[in-house]
């Protein structure tokens, strides 16, 4: 951004309104509960680092470099030049010292992701370039700086090495099956991660109708015209509350291979989280520092984390988590309840769960 005021997009000086930056800030103050205690714990693992970036003779990372180099086309004052001020202005919005390095990828799909073990590296592709417009793409651009901030590209650089090693030792089966129950603990961790991410891009836009549109367009492309906000936000409340059990259990199916949380449970989230008062008191300036981070609790993380879970299940509208909120509150009967859930699945009627002269009740 400019000292006048202005900001420089590559094609021509457009007034730019006044963002907050968020100096020293720790990744602590965005990152969703489940995300943070798991990165705090291995943080104060000892070496943990090193062991990781000790393995980068064996994953991909140089080899990806090398290929984004020479057949990507590199972000810089020269190429793209609107998308690079948007990543200066990110890093500077953040307080990220070193900017990390941004291509663009030629392929269709709409997709970004930060990668890398010693330094983390951005990569946007030209599907998504040319989908979202200004504001929507520097709150992508802002999702990609908050990975690289919160440390995200070393695990999901150990996340992809994981699973490519899964599908060459699928042959072996006690070994597949070892490496898959990891795959699925870091892609559970990893869509906790993918919510930090977009509140840090809100963080960076600090233009929540961006980052709504953002999602919109990802999910039903360029048509902003046929789409409502409001209307997408309720599909969402539809996914969630929607069904019986069986829809829990397909609901479940359905995500456990994904990387990334489903676009409007995405959308409803960090719409929750810009009316919380954790987000407002991160815009006024209350938040963590980075110095802080190193007498930071791994209990207390890990127990705002439970805490966070038991909410979710507590206030959920899914049935599966309903029935699982009144198991831990001991509502009375469950056999029933279950049977009710599952009906269908023979086709038949529940038994009853008890006589038909006798007086109806409560719970049910």
């Amino acid at each position: 951004m400019s000292d006048d005021g202005h900001e420089q997009t590559g094609h021509e000086n457009v007034p730019s309104r006044q963002r907050r930056r968020f100096p020293a800030i720790s990744s602590r103050a965005y990152e969703h509960p489940a995300d943070r205690s798991a990165l705090v714990a291995l943080r104060k693992l000892s070496g943990f680092d090193t062991v990781f970036k000790a393995l980068s003779g064996l994953l991909p990372e140089r080899s990806l470099r090398l290929l984004f180099l020479s057949d990507s086309v590199r972000v810089s004052d020269q190429q793209f030049a609107h998308l690079n001020d948007m990543l200066r202005d990110a890093c500077y919005i953040l307080d990220l010292e070193k900017v990390p390095p941004m291509y663009v990828n030629q392929d269709p799909q709409p997709n970004a992701m930060c990668i890398g073990l010693d330094e983390p590296i951005i990569v946007v592709t030209t599907g998504l370039v040319e989908l979202l417009d200004e504001e929507e793409m520097r709150a992508v651009i802002g999702h990609e700086v908050g990975h690289a901030l919160s440390g995200h590209a070393v695990y999901r650089t150990i996340l992809l090495f994981l699973t490519n090693l899964a599908l060459r030792v699928a042959w072996i089966p006690l070994g597949n099956l070892a490496i898959m129950a990891i795959v699925t603990a870091l892609r559970e961790w990893f869509r906790k991660s993918e919510l930090s991410a977009d509140r840090a891009g809100l963080l960076v836009g600090q233009d929540l109708q961006a980052s709504m549109r953002g999602l919109m367009k990802i999910a039903g492309g360029n048509h902003l015209h046929e789409m409502n906000v409001d209307a997408f936000l309720q599909q969402a409340e539809e996914y969630e509350a929607g069904g019986d059990l069986r829809d829990s259990v397909l609901k479940i199916l359905n995500v456990l291979p994904r990387s990334h949380p489903f676009t409007t449970v995405r959308a409803a989230e960090l719409k929750k989280w810009s009316e919380s008062r954790d987000y407002q008191r991160i815009m006024d300036g209350h938040y963590p520092r980075r110095t802080e981070d190193k007498e930071t609790s791994v209990t207390d993380s890990f127990r705002e984390s439970a805490a966070h879970y038991a909410d979710h299940v507590k206030s959920s509208k899914d049935p599966l988590m309903k029935l699982v909120s009144d198991i831990a509150g001991g509502a009375g009967n469950l056999g029933g309840r279950v049977r009710r859930g599952f009906d269908g699945f023979t086709g038949s009627a529940p038994p009853q769960d008890r006589p038909t002269d006798a007086p109806p009740r409560d719970d049910d």
